[in-house]
């Protein structure tokens, strides 16, 4: 399940893929079926990818790309509208060692909220990548790695001249300390 790029905004709901980034903020684009596209302000928006979240376990925390493995699994998902008991028994059964006292029912009409989001989209099927970063970041990383490695190459040839020219050159004049009145 490749969920890299799928971020939920604090203060919106639903789920956005990251488009890229500009100066004023994050460039997403909705997973909903309008596929609106926001411009969220870097210094007031909080940003939290799906990769990375995870949900409170008794003794370790628990993925959420294991949780939505399971919930796949499984293959249904209890109405978000259900009480909490109910709620309570599906997640025991999706997230087992979840603690109870840390996860909220909002979290879990959450977690399944997402689910129902992204089930039908082709990156939940689809491997994560090895490489860190979206395709685009990646293949910025690529070639700014490819310019270092040539520049290197360029550059220890002339800071071998630069060296080369500072052992030859004269060293600096003292700086006079007599003034004109002669004191």
């Amino acid at each position: 399940m490749n969920l890299r790029g799928i971020v939920a905004v604090s203060g919106r709901p639903g789920l956005f893929k990251l488009v890229g980034q500009n100066k004023v903020g994050y460039i997403l684009e909705g997973l909903d079926a309008q596929k609106l596209k926001v411009v969220a302000n870097i210094t007031n928006t909080k940003l939290a990818s799906l990769e990375d979240i995870t949900v409170y376990g008794e003794d370790e925390e628990i993925k959420l790309v294991d949780v939505f493995s399971k919930i796949s699994a499984k293959g249904t998902t209890p109405d978000t509208k259900a009480d909490t008991a109910t709620l309570r028994a599906y997640f025991n059964e999706v997230a087992p060692g979840h603690d109870e006292d840390k996860v909220y029912a909002s979290d879990m009409k959450k977690i399944i909220g997402w689910y129902n989001i992204i089930k039908d989209l082709p990156l939940f099927t689809e491997d994560t990548p090895d490489t860190q970063g979206t395709p685009a970041e990646v293949k910025l990383s690529e070639e700014k790695a490819a310019a270092d490695k040539k520049q290197k190459a360029t550059g220890s040839k002339a800071s071998a001249s630069a060296k080369a020219t500072t052992k030859t050159s004269a060293p600096a004049k003292k700086a006079s300390m007599t003034s004109k009145k002669g004191v």
